[in-house]
């Protein structure tokens, strides 16, 4: 192949490309616009479940948006699973009860393996809501509920290949959980409570308390003391900086090593330099309670980040944060 004809199929590939991604984002759009009181209600279902829990069913690439959506909703709370048609009609149908939801998601609205299980469903008394790509067919006909996720084309280059219509009934699946997420005042704490591990935990759920450094870990000297020993404190724990303590406890100052290298510009003598000389007397503080991502944007938000930072609890200094350890705690364990 030649240069001139490695790029011309270059060109015609991203145009496809394109357009795939042209469709996709008509297909939302358009599913935005189309919300009603169908969506309403099937919110409200869900919203109130209750002691029951959330059943998704579909098959192919659909199956995978089921499945997803499933996984969602127990993100935020709501019991949900993903269950194969097939199993399903081979005795798995025993999982389903009448305080149970189903969701059945179809492009076209007759997939056999739906259509067959639906009545089989009705009679265990579940309340149905489709997501179909053809709201007037067997599925959407049949269920409580239709949402529909019908899109124009899928973006394939044979306008065959499920795409646009898979996105789209993620999206609608999606948008529910996010309703539901509205209707029953699920916070970020409850989203903690359910995402303890790696990074994301970590933003919602951890506390300045959670990562300073405290005890015989936070460098600290007395107000009124000589500078050599701050130097001294500095360099013990290797955090770059010292809290400047009155007796009691309280926070008097703090001193950074970025102060004593300014303060060696002037002076080449330090022999004689107190810590009160070049301490900053009202430095950023944190309190101890505040979550660790605000410390984090308290740290980074000046054009020059904080490396450290003193924390408080009313006035007293209890530790100290610094910004690498910020850091790492919303890095994926």
């Amino acid at each position: 192949m030649t240069a001139t004809e490695d790029t011309e199929t270059g060109r015609v590939s991203r145009e496809a490309a394109i357009r795939s991604v042209a469709a996709s984002a008509a297909a939302l759009e358009r599913l935005g616009a189309a919300l009603d009181e169908s969506f309403d209600r099937a919110a409200e279902m869900l919203t109130g479940i209750g002691e029951g829990k959330v059943v998704t069913l579909g098959v192919g690439k659909s199956g995978h948006a089921a499945e997803k959506v499933a996984g969602t909703l127990r993100s935020i709370g709501v019991p949900a699973s993903y269950l194969s048609s097939l199993d399903a009609l081979h005795g798995d149908i025993g999982f389903v009860g009448p305080a149970d939801v189903g969701i059945l998601f179809s492009k076209s609205g007759t997939t056999r393996e739906l259509t067959q299980i639906l009545p089989h469903l009705r009679a265990r008394g579940l309340r149905l809501i489709a997501i179909v790509g053809a709201p007037d067919s067997p599925l959407g006909r049949d269920c409580d509920l239709t949402l529909d996720a019908s899109v124009e084309i899928e973006g394939c280059p044979l306008d065959s290949a499920p795409m646009a219509s898979v996105i789209a009934a993620q999206a609608m699946g999606d948008a529910l959980a996010a309703a539901v997420m509205q209707g029953r005042g699920f916070d970020r704490d409850d989203f903690a409570r359910l995402h303890p591990a790696g990074a994301l935990g970590a933003r919602l759920s951890l506390t300045v308390n959670d990562v300073m450094r405290s005890g015989s870990d936070l460098p600290s000297v007395v107000a009124g003391a000589a500078l050599k020993d701050a130097i001294i404190e500095i360099s013990r724990t290797g955090y770059g900086a010292v809290c400047v303590l009155h007796t009691d406890g309280r926070l008097a100052g703090f001193v950074t090593d970025g102060d004593i290298r300014r303060q060696l510009l002037e002076t080449d003598d330090l022999r004689g330099s107190m810590v009160d000389d070049l301490m900053s007397p009202n430095p950023l503080t944190v309190s101890r309670e505040l979550p660790l991502s605000q410390a984090l944007v308290l740290l980074e938000q000046r054009k020059k980040a904080f490396l450290t930072a003193p924390v408080v609890d009313g006035d007293v200094c209890v530790g100290l944060l610094r910004l690498h350890d910020a850091v790492q705690a919303h890095l994926p364990a």
